[in-house]
């Protein structure tokens, strides 16, 4: 059941918006009357959208949640969600409410985007949470959504519900937050696709196309494609054939196994490829990088930059050729650089999410 108290603020009610308490508490009624939980594939989305219904106390009723609940200095889950509540200026819990044993519902969603620039350099992929209640503004009937939020893996799920602050999805504080509040609409339009809600016709939508990802059989020819992009199409037919049939043996071993085939890359050093180490010279990349794209390419750099610090400045001067500087991530300690047209960048992110070959952006 879903309760409620007295939102303190003004009614969050843009018309337009998505982020909306209609297109919400059509979700949460999906959540509460088929399945609590579910996952889905979305475009643009590394792995999976999860969207999640919980509870207080209820969801907090395990061993392991009550020991975080002591741990974080708290008596029990009611004195966590008054925590939260005050965050969002909604009142608290009463006792009597908390002797009654009331339960009080709310929206956990989680999904991956990329990265900021500075974040590259040690992450590939940012998990971004967003914690969805209701409240009332000025009614006696749920009327109205808040929302709490970061970018932190919950391991101690106390713990990161607590560490999460208030936003307002319209002013993002940070270039994370503005990746993150701009991709949450893209993933609402795609939640409300997947459970087949009505969108009110006046909300203006963050993407006029389907945003659910297709079932798609991998083949032959997709490891065909994948290798002549990423080869910017240098690359003979023989050899493309055998390694295409190659991928395909080993994808078809399970993810597990692919990745740790032995050999699994080796058509990359058939191709124009920079094999290096963690840490190079600018003048190490200006020669590679002009080997694999067969010119001279020179660009401007600080004094003292190196290894991945060098990225913008490379990646700025392939730009002019219509080009970007993508990698293999090979799991150790070391980079397999490769070239690939600018235009074409998108399509070989789609097909390393379909072939399970991870291939990043820098």
């Amino acid at each position: 059941m879903k309760n409620f108290f007295s939102n303190l603020f003004g009614r969050n009610n843009d018309p337009k918006s998505i982020v909306s308490f209609d297109v919400m508490d059509a979700v949460y009624a999906y959540l509460y009357n088929n399945e609590n939980k579910f996952e889905f594939k979305m475009k643009g989305i590394h792995e999976t959208v999860s969207v999640n219904l919980y509870s207080f106390p209820g969801s907090f009723d395990n061993e392991e949640a009550q020991n975080e609940i002591k741990k974080a200095g708290f008596k029990n889950a009611y004195e966590v969600l008054n925590k939260l509540y005050a965050k969002l200026n909604i009142g608290p819990v009463s006792e009597a409410q908390i002797e009654e044993g009331l339960e009080f519902d709310y929206i956990h969603i989680q999904f991956y985007t990329q990265p900021t620039p500075e974040m590259k350099k040690y992450l590939k992929h940012v998990l971004h949470n967003f914690i969805v209640f209701f409240c009332c503004t000025n009614s006696l009937e749920t009327n109205d959504i808040r929302i709490l939020y970061n970018h932190n893996f919950f391991l101690d799920y106390t713990k990161a519900i607590l560490d999460t602050e208030y936003i307002d999805i319209n002013a993002p504080k940070n270039e994370i937050q503005t990746i993150g509040f701009k991709e949450f609409e893209r993933v609402l339009q795609g939640i409300c696709q997947y459970l087949k809600i009505e969108i009110p016709e006046a909300i203006l939508l963050p993407s006029q196309d389907n945003l659910l990802q297709e079932e798609i059989e991998v083949t032959v020819k997709t490891f065909e494609e994948f290798i002549k992009l990423v080869s910017r199409g240098n690359v003979e037919e023989k050899l493309l054939q055998k390694q295409a049939k190659k991928l395909l043996k080993n994808y078809q071993k399970g993810t597990n196994e692919y990745r740790d085939v032995e050999g699994h890359f080796d058509f990359f050093e058939s191709i124009d490829c920079w094999n290096s180490d963690w840490k190079f010279d600018p003048e190490d990349a200006e020669y590679f990088i002009s080997e694999m794209i067969g010119e001279d390419l020179n660009f401007e750099y600080p004094e003292e930059t190196y290894s991945h610090d060098l990225f913008p400045y490379i990646q700025s001067a392939l730009e002019k050729h219509n080009l970007e500087l993508m990698t293999y991530d090979t799991h150790g300690d070391n980079y397999l650089f490769f070239v690939a047209n600018k235009n074409e960048v998108d399509r070989i992110l789609e097909l390393s999410e379909l072939t399970k070959i991870e291939v990043n952006r820098l």
